[in-house]
Formats: structure tokens, C-alpha cells, sequence
């Protein structure tokens, strides 16, 4: 499986953990640890998923998910949330907004998260 998986999270431990499960589940992995950086990688990577944190530096996750969803280049990508904002409120948000996708830090296990990126691309 040669899918590239862009992980768009600012704690470096669990990037580096996302990233060491999904490689082990035959994914290529893309990391970037703020909204800047990611908003290059989406296009620079061209990633078949992006596996997105709403709270990070320089560019937020709302203002990353809407700039892929409006750009031509990138508005087919599925984007899965992973973030700690767990309420239905924001849940709802994240997929009007365009994402395939929303789990709650606080509640996901990894093999859930594989079953919804295969789901996905």
C-alpha cells in the first residue's frame, strides 16, 4: 500500500507515534508540525489523506481545513480530524467544513484510525 499520509499535529510525541503506527500499517508518512509548514506539504506532498489537528501555531486547523477545501489543487484530499476540541459543536463544524472525518483525541485507538484512512483513499 503506497498511500503518503500528511500528519499535521505540533505535539511531537504523538506525531512521531502517529507516524510510527501508520508506517507500520504500510502507510508513507508526511509530518508537519504547524498550519504553515502543512499548508506547503499539502501541496509540495500531494498526500492522498491528511490526518489533521485543529490546534496549531502559526495557522489553525479551521483556517488549514478551509484553505485545502477551496483550493482545486487539494479539495478532494480527505482530511480526518484528530483533536482534543471533542464536542458535537466542533465536530459538526470540522465535517460542514469539509472533513471526511472527526475523532476525539481522548477516545481513538489507532486501529480505528487505520479502518477510517482506508476508508478514506
Amino acid at each position: 500500500m503506497d498511500k503518503k499520509i500528511l500528519i499535521i499535529e505540533d505535539e511531537t510525541a504523538l506525531l512521531y507515534a502517529l507516524q510510527s503506527q501508520l508506517s507500520a500499517e504500510g502507510f508513507k508518512t508526511l509530518a508537519a508540525e504547524d498550519g504553515e509548514k502543512a499548508l506547503e506539504m499539502v501541496f509540495s506532498g500531494k498526500p492522498d489523506c491528511i490526518i489533521l489537528d485543529l490546534v496549531l501555531p502559526k495557522l489553525d486547523g479551521w483556517d488549514l481545513l478551509k484553505k485545502i477545501k477551496h483550493d482545486d489543487r487539494s479539495k478532494d484530499i480527505p482530511v480526518i480530524i484528530i483533536s482534543n476540541l471533542s464536542d458535537e459543536k466542533n465536530r459538526t463544524k470540522g465535517i460542514k467544513l469539509g472533513a471526511k472525518d472527526y475523532l476525539a483525541k481522548i477516545n481513538y485507538s489507532v486501529e480505528e484510525l487505520v479502518k477510517k484512512i482506508k476508508e478514506a483513499v
